[in-house]
C-alpha cells in the first residue's frame, strides 16, 4: 500500500492552505486507488532539518484513508499545538512522512518485565492507556529511542503519567505502520 500518491494528498492539502486553486479530485483519484476510500488510520509529520516540525494523526480508522491524509497533513502543517503555523518560507527544509497504522491490538502481559519482553523494538508502535491517560510512539520513535524500558519510560511521560504507571497494569495496544518519506519540494502535488 505504501504508495508516493499518500505523500502527494498530504503535500496537495499543505499547499491548498496556500492556495485554493490547488486542488485534488478524490473522486478520481479513489476510483484509479481503491484502498484510498477504504478506511484508514495515518499520521503525517513533518521534519525540518531533520527536527519534528508537526505530527498529527490517528490511531483508530474513522474515516476514509485519503480524508485521513489530507486532513491530518494539514493538522500537522498549522495545528499542532507544539509548534507555530508552518510557512511556505520552510518548505526548501522540510521532509514530509506519512505513516499508514494497522489496527491496534490488546497486547495482553504479566508485568512490567513480561512487557518488556513481549514488546518488538523497531516494529512495533505503542499505545499507552490508564483512565485518563493516554499516549502513543509510532515506531520511528524507536530510532531515538532504542532501549525498550526507556521506550516506555519516555511514553509514560508523553501519556501525562510516569513511569510508576506500569505498577498498575495500564492497557498496552502494539500497532505497525507503513510508512513513506521524502523531501516536501521532491513530491509531485496532484
Amino acid at each position: 500500500m505504501v504508495d508516493k500518491v499518500l505523500l502527494s494528498i498530504a503535500k496537495t492539502s499543505i499547499l491548498e492552505y496556500f492556495d485554493e486553486s490547488v486542488t485534488v479530485d478524490e473522486e478520481t483519484l479513489c476510483k484509479a486507488r481503491p484502498f484510498l476510500s477504504e478506511d484508514g488510520a495515518c499520521f503525517v509529520t513533518l521534519h525540518k532539518n531533520k527536527e519534528l516540525r508537526g505530527c498529527i494523526g490517528s490511531l483508530i480508522a474513522h474515516r476514509s484513508l485519503f480524508e485521513d491524509i489530507y486532513h491530518n497533513a494539514q493538522a500537522a502543517a498549522f495545528s499542532d499545538p507544539r509548534f507555530e503555523p508552518l510557512t511556505p518560507s520552510e518548505f526548501p527544509f522540510l521532509e514530509l512522512e506519512v505513516s499508514v497504522l494497522t489496527p491496534p491490538r490488546l497486547l495482553r502481559y504479566e508485568d512490567y518485565d513480561d512487557l518488556v519482553q513481549k514488546i518488538h523494538p523497531h516494529t512495533d508502535g505503542l499505545i499507552l492507556r490508564y483512565g485518563a491517560h493516554q499516549g502513543t510512539f509510532l515506531p520511528q520513535v524507536w530510532e531515538q529511542l532504542p532501549n525498550p524500558k526507556e521506550f516506555l519510560e519516555h511514553l509514560s511521560y508523553k501519556a501525562g503519567t510516569n513511569p510508576t504507571i506500569f505498577a498498575y497494569h495500564p492497557e498496552i495496544y502494539t500497532y505497525r505502520v507503513e510508512a513513506i518519506e521524502e523531501r516536501f519540494d521532491a513530491i509531485q502535488p496532484l
